[in-house]
């Protein structure tokens, strides 16, 4: 049984990781002008011609390595949160975390533009102070799963109203946003990639030392206890991880739904709860879905430029919609 289990683990270790390769290499090759695998090898080399070099480097590598970063951030999250939470629907942008750095970041761009460097800290800010005060509104002799998407989903329709009061009362500026609240790469260059690369790694590298309490929370409130856990503290800490990664990803890439629902989800489905395995490929398998979804956006459509939030929003929003049915008819 055993043998069985980690042989279907590998199997979807190797899948993941190949179609991770192969969303790099349709989001460096397809587009408005397509590439081949030899051009852009060529120009990796320095070989290539000089129009290569400004698509590839300039324009489309930029753009994958943080469609591969905002996936990786945004799976990573709804992989915490579903767990902590021991609820599949939990995801950032459901239970309000991500409106949280989105209505942080509306403030920077469109009434404080002068500060625009520091829009990566201000969405954590804003993700942090919505997920700390989403806790104490859930807490009651201990914080429960239950009341913590109850209040989130209460917090995101307030942040959502919000974010619409600032765009009417700052409507001249409105059209710098208007992309970034649908959820997109667009325009996203080497600029954007230093922004958010410092804390994209932090909160990635701080999610391989958050596997032992997620693994030891799976186990019940009880059994964690009797194992020396802190479980409130330990929740605590990986909510606001969950936040830390969700802000990171917002503050480039806008507001993308459903990764962090969609990717754990299907990972746990195929190789279960053990966050060893399924923390790293939910991250690679959100950083594949983001490019995949941004090589689509940009190339069914051409010449207009779908934001990939639409598309993810189409792909998540069904699946969502199944997940609530399934649990109703369980």
């Amino acid at each position: 049984m055993e043998k069985e289990r980690s042989r279907k683990r590998w199997l979807v270790i190797w899948i993941t990781a190949g179609l991770l390769i192969l969303s790099v290499y349709t989001g460096l090759s397809f587009g408005a002008a397509s590439v081949s695998l030899s051009e852009i090898i060529d120009t990796f080399l320095n070989k290539g011609t000089a129009v290569h070099q400004t698509i590839i480097m300039d324009l489309r590598l930029p753009r994958v390595i943080i469609g591969l970063l905002v996936g990786a951030c945004l799976a990573a999250s709804g992989s915490l949160l579903q767990g902590v939470m021991k609820n599949p629907l939990a995801d950032p942008g459901i239970i309000g975390v991500s409106a949280g750095g989105g209505l942080a970041a509306i403030v920077t761009v469109l009434i404080f533009p002068q500060f625009g460097y520091l829009l990566p800290p201000a969405a954590f800010a804003g993700a942090f102070i919505t997920t700390l005060i989403i806790y104490s509104l859930a807490w009651e002799k201990g914080a429960s799963p239950v009341k913590i998407i109850l209040a989130g989903v209460a917090m995101n329709a307030l942040l959502g109203a919000l974010m619409n009061g600032v765009m009417v009362l700052y409507s001249d500026r409105v059209q710098s946003v208007l992309s970034w609240l649908s959820g997109g790469l667009n325009g996203r260059s080497w600029y954007h990639l230093e922004f958010m690369l410092p804390y994209a790694l932090i909160g990635l590298v701080l999610c391989f030392f958050a596997i032992r309490p997620a693994n030891i929370i799976l186990l019940g409130e009880d059994s964690a206890r009797l194992l020396g856990q802190n479980v409130e503290l330990s929740r605590l800490l990986l909510i606001l991880l969950a936040s830390f990664l969700a802000g990171t990803a917002v503050s480039v890439g806008g507001l993308i739904g459903f990764v962090g629902l969609v990717v754990p989800h299907m990972i746990r489905l195929l190789i279960g709860e053990d966050y060893r395995y399924l923390l790293p490929l939910s991250m690679l398998g959100g950083g594949a879905l983001v490019v995949f979804a941004d090589t689509a956006a940009r190339t069914l459509f051409d010449p207009i430029e779908l934001p990939v939030g639409i598309l993810l929003a189409c792909i998540g929003a069904p699946f969502f919609l199944y997940l609530l049915r399934k649990r109703r008819l369980a």
